[in-house]
Formats: structure tokens, C-alpha cells, sequence
């Protein structure tokens, strides 16, 4: 079974998901009954029979008992109305964990569903074919090679624009609620690296996430040492577009500007409390000016590092409001290869807030236009340098 903190099962590259989870179930089974759903034990299946019957000698068309099954165990999960509760059959729960090892092709961007049902592009990653096509963050996908997307489940979307490398798929973008583009973008293998530093002004340390991955605990912490070989003066962790991951590696990057205590985020079920997880030491940034950039894409794991720092006041928002996803998924894994990703809880900020379909606003709200995005003029970045030299300077 594994936590998850990303959005849905979509993160990523219109794949089948980078949401991952750190491996370890800490809920007590026992407060699980505190807040049981209302299913007996014995369900009736009689009304459910009569529809395969139905379906059985009326429909005109193929359909196997393994079809049917399958239908069965997703509307079970979609029966939820939770997005993030998800049934996978077996070749989708493999290509699912193909994305947890951050190796599948696809078009590099990140999907979900706005308020209205829409499919939703939440950020095209930076360099990958999506991106290089011109997708936005807030564009809507109106069809899908000529197909619909009206009433169309971020799976199915997912299952449709995902591909072979090289080959190629037609998507019509809404932008703005008003343009109508086309896009043919060719698929390509998507290899993300979650981690990305480098040394600005000579003094600054700049930490890109993408995305809370297996490898992103090392990384970061490789970046702290050699930041502080080079004696960086202040820090800035940019967690644009980044969809979550592991949660195991949300809570250790915090751990590196804590001190040994502080709460890093709560998990309730049914409002009790169910864990808390609190930085271990202080770690290697701890007193350094730093400033976490955040935007519409920054969701779960990001929100949970950039509400932990703030909240403990170790850092300084810059960018838009996050994403808004405050609860956990847990992956349950069958005999037959099949998972069931399902909603166990919520999360909340050290401060008591949940962020769910909230998201976190900035200290600092600065918005990327039109055209400093073309003239390739990174306002928020140049705007957490500023802050920081006059922190650095005082």
C-alpha cells in the first residue's frame, strides 16, 4: 500500500499519473470505523443483475465478462464522485507504476478537471512536447483526435492522449475561455528529472522540484551540501508546476530548514487526528533567507513543503495561489495486478488550515503576462531574487 500526494491519477504527461505515495500505512484500521460509510455488508445485487441481464440480450455489439467485471469495479470507485478515488486494472495499474519510476511517453504536461467537469491542462512541463507546442496551465481540451471530451473521465482522456513515442495526437484547446486552438503534438519518452540546481548571483541557491519522486530526497540533499560548500547566502525552492509525489520526500525536504519538532502537516480522518509528521533535526537551511515560488500547479507534496516553511516562518511565498489538493490517497493492490487508489484522509497545514480546493496564496502575488512569457521574462524568479538580496544585504 503506499501514500499519495499528487493530482489524481494525472499528473503527469498525460500518462497515467506520477501520483505516488511513501509506502507506509500509519492509520490505525480501528479509526477507520469512526467515520464508516454507510455500506452493509451484504449489498443487494439484484437490481445490478437485472442491468447485465438486459445488457446481455439487448446490446448490439462485443462484450466479454471481463469487460463487464471491469466496468463493475471502475463505476464502484467513480461511485465516489471523488476524482482521486480510482480503480486500475491491471494495465493500467502497470502503467501507472511505469510513471512512478518517471520512464513512459507521453506529451509532458499535467491534467486535471476544473470546477465545471472540464479537462483541465494544470501545467505543461518545462522542455517536454507540450510545452514546446505552446500548452498553457488553465487551457481546456474540448476533443481528443476529433473526439469530445464532453463527459469524457480524466482516465479515459489520459488513456487517449498518452501514446508510442513518435506518434502523434490532435488536441482542441479552449484558452481563456474564448480561443480556439488546435494542436498536433508528437509524443516522445518522458524522463523528468525532479531535481535541478543552480547558483544565482553568487549567492543565492536555486532548487528546482518538479516533481517528489524516489530520487528527489537524495537530490535535494546533495543540493544543500553543495550549496552550503559554496557558501549560498539564501535559498529559492521552486516548486512551479509540480503535481506532488512522494510524501516521504515532501516531509524530508522541510526537515532541512526545521528545526527538530516543528510540525510539517497533520492527517485527520473523520476531523480526529490521525498522524502528525514533525521535522526530525534542523537541517542545513535552517536561518537562511529563502523564498518558495508557487503557482496553479504547485499541488499536494509542493503544498505541503511550501505550507510548512511558511507556517514555521522559514520562508516567503512568491508566485500565485496553489493548486488546492488536501487530501490522501492510499494504493491498494490486488492479486490480479489491478489497484484501487482511494481517498483515506485529509491534510492540514501546521497553522490547522486545510487546503483542499482552496490551494495556498502567495505573501507576494505576481502573475507571468503574456508578454514577459514570451519574451521568456521570469518576473516571479526575479522577484524572489530581489526579495532575498535585501534579506542578504541587511
Amino acid at each position: 500500500m503506499r501514500r499519495i500526494l499528487s493530482v489524481a491519477l494525472v499528473l503527469v504527461v498525460f500518462a497515467l499519473g506520477m501520483a505516488v505515495g511513501d509506502g507506509r500505512i500509519n492509520i490505525d484500521p480501528r479509526k477507520r470505523s469512526v467515520v464508516a460509510n454507510e455500506l452493509s455488508n451484504s449489498p443487494d445485487y439484484n437490481s445490478v443483475n437485472e442491468v447485465y441481464k438486459a445488457l446481455r440480450d439487448n446490446y448490439d455489439g462485443k462484450l466479454t465478462d471481463s469487460q463487464v467485471i471491469d466496468g463493475l469495479k471502475h463505476g464502484l470507485a467513480d461511485s465516489t464522485n471523488d476524482p482521486y478515488t480510482t480503480y486500475l486494472n491491471p494495465k493500467e495499474a502497470k502503467e501507472f507504476e511505469g510513471q512512478l519510476n518517471n520512464s513512459f511517453s507521453g506529451i509532458g504536461a499535467q491534467l486535471g478537471q476544473d470546477k465545471d467537469k472540464n479537462l483541465e491542462v494544470i501545467a505543461a512541463i518545462d522542455g517536454l512536447p507540450a510545452d514546446k507546442a505552446g500548452i498553457k496551465a488553465k487551457d481546456i481540451i474540448t476533443s481528443i483526435n476529433g473526439q469530445t471530451t464532453s463527459g469524457m473521465s480524466v482516465d479515459e482522456a489520459v488513456g487517449k492522449i498518452r501514446g508510442p513515442k513518435g506518434t502523434k495526437v490532435k488536441l482542441d484547446i479552449i484558452r481563456d475561455r474564448s480561443q480556439q486552438i488546435p494542436f498536433v503534438i508528437t509524443r516522445d519518452d518522458i524522463k523528468i528529472p525532479s531535481v535541478k540546481t543552480k547558483i544565482i548571483n553568487g549567492n543565492i541557491g536555486y532548487l528546482q522540484i518538479s516533481t517528489f519522486s524516489d530520487d528527489t530526497i537524495k537530490l535535494v540533499n546533495e543540493a544543500a551540501t553543495d550549496f552550503k560548500n559554496k557558501g549560498v547566502k539564501a535559498v529559492i525552492v521552486d516548486v512551479r508546476s509540480n503535481p506532488g509525489g512522494y510524501l516521504d520526500a515532501a516531509v524530508s525536504a522541510s526537515d532541512l530548514w526545521l528545526n527538530q519538532g516543528q510540525t510539517i502537516l497533520q492527517e485527520k480522518r473523520g476531523g480526529e487526528v490521525v498522524k502528525t509528521y514533525s521535522a526530525q533535526d534542523g537541517g542545513i537551511f535552517n536561518g537562511l533567507p529563502t523564498v518558495v515560488l508557487i503557482d496553479g500547479g504547485s499541488a499536494s507534496a509542493s503544498e505541503i513543503l511550501a505550507g510548512a516553511l511558511r507556517d514555521n516562518n522559514s520562508a516567503y511565498l512568491i508566485g500565485e495561489k496553489s493548486y488546492g489538493k488536501g487530501v490522501v490517497q492510499e494504493v491498494i493492490n490486488f492479486g490480479n495486478g489491478s489497484q484501487l487508489k482511494v481517498t483515506i484522509a485529509s491534510w492540514f497545514r501546521p497553522n490547522g488550515q486545510n487546503i483542499n480546493k482552496k490551494g495556498i496564496k502567495p505573501d507576494k502575488v505576481i502573475k507571468i503576462s503574456e508578454e514577459d512569457a514570451k519574451a521568456d521574462k521570469d518576473t516571479q524568479l526575479q522577484a524572489a531574487q530581489d526579495y532575498l538580496q535585501t534579506k542578504i544585504t541587511q
